[in-house]
């Protein structure tokens, strides 16, 4: 396990294949998103504009990573009814799939039986794990490398589970 945790450019930038994402949590309190977030709830509007300075970031990682040919696939595990921040992140979604990202979501419920790791991850070329700790709040409190095989596979695994019984973003309803 290596205690260097590069920057999500980095990490990318090394991918080869594949970069996976699973997210497990019902919110996220991460502080690049809470204006975003507050204006939301307040007036039910979503920026949803890539080439804003919220997005234009990330979008702009995603089609680098994607023109080398990369495929992208994000997976959301989501309990229902869904919480005011899976609804705003559902309404924000629009956005990672004009970037080239793939995104799919699956109700907790459907999810049983799947042998998930504690945290979130981002999984590279099934070789190399990149681990989003979260503090109580959704707070983000760093990331970890790992590249274990057990552990790689067990994500490698887990992932693919979750993707296999998602609903596309396209076809998914919230409720």
């Amino acid at each position: 396990m290596s205690h260097t945790v590069p920057r999500f450019a980095e990490l990318f930038a090394e991918a080869r294949h594949t970069a996976v994402h699973l997210e497990m949590r019902d919110a996220y309190g991460v502080s690049s998103e809470g204006d975003d977030f507050k204006r939301w709830q307040e007036t039910g509007e979503r920026d949803t504009d890539p080439t804003s300075p919220y997005w234009a970031p990330w979008v702009d990682l995603v089609r680098r990573t994607r023109a080398r040919g990369v495929i992208m696939r994000r997976a959301r595990i989501v309990s229902e009814p869904v919480s005011d921040y899976i609804r705003f992140e559902h309404g924000g979604t629009p956005v990672n799939l004009a970037a080239g990202e793939q995104v799919r979501w699956l109700p907790r419920r459907q999810a049983s039986g799947i042998p998930l790791p504690a945290n979130d991850f981002w999984l590279i070329d099934d070789r190399v794990i990149r681990w989003n700790h979260f503090t109580g709040n959704g707070a983000s409190s760093g990331g970890e490398i790992n590249e274990e095989p057990d552990t790689v596979k067990l994500c490698s695994t887990a992932f693919e589970a979750v993707w296999s019984r998602a609903v596309p973003h396209d076809q998914y309803e919230i409720r």
